[in-house]
């Protein structure tokens, strides 16, 4: 059965190559994201639909949502990408700034897609949710105190939502890696070994698994992708 994969951050890198991947094992996509030129640019040829969402914003997501089951009849799996990082303040210069852009970001808006998208899968009794944390999220380290907490509470977040939807046939698990190899994140650290970073299309694959009926054991894991790091 062709599945239908509602990727959230899709113009980014990790988005493309989780897009990617699903594509190249059949599936119809539900692109979202701020960017959507990118949208344009790399979907061409494949049967998706691009959806232009401010993910802050409720009513927009669900109305995607809505745009996505008229059009495929139900979202099978869920690929929650989007996210955002800042470092650089101690906890006691953190701004209210940095710490509503990062909680935002990292856990308001699964708490916006989990509102679209689980009553879909609710009703169907079947699906697979798969979030984005990150290694950093496991302890605090100097000057990420409110990115780790943001993590951590995204982490929270799809425990809790595993716990809730396990027994009606949805599996809710997250990935977390550590440095992602990026161009951007080359740029930011030119002296790094990047062969130690996680590839995207690496990440990719294991996001890809948790969203396929292999593993359909699996509930609320948090799996670290580490790479060499």
């Amino acid at each position: 059965m062709t599945k239908t994969v509602f990727i959230t951050g899709a113009a980014g890198h990790l988005g493309r190559a989780v897009a990617a991947a699903f594509r190249q094992r059949g599936a119809r996509l539900v692109l979202a994201d701020r960017q959507q030129a990118l949208l344009q640019a790399f979907s061409e040829g494949a049967e998706a639909l691009l959806l232009p969402l401010d993910l802050l914003d409720r009513e927009q997501v669900h109305a995607g949502v809505q745009q996505a089951l008229a059009r495929f009849g139900g979202i099978d799996v869920c690929c929650h990408i989007a996210g955002g990082f800042r470092m650089g303040e101690a906890v006691h210069e953190t701004s209210a700034a940095t710490w509503d852009f990062l909680m935002d970001l990292n856990a308001r808006t699964l708490v916006h897609v989990a509102s679209a998208v689980v009553p879909g899968m609710c009703e169907r009794g079947s699906g697979r949710i798969v979030t984005v944390g990150a290694a950093a999220a496991a302890r605090g380290a100097a000057h990420m105190g409110a990115y780790s907490a943001s993590k951590s509470a995204l982490i929270r977040l799809t425990e809790a939502m595993s716990a809730e939807l396990k027994d009606k046939g949805i599996n809710v698990n997250c990935v977390l890696p550590s440095i992602i190899d990026t161009p951007d994140n080359r740029a930011d650290m030119p002296d790094a070994d990047a062969s130690r970073w996680v590839a995207p299309e690496a990440l990719a694959d294991v996001i890809a698994f948790l969203g396929s009926d292999a593993a359909r054991a699996i509930h609320g894991a948090a799996i670290p992708v580490t790479g060499r790091v």
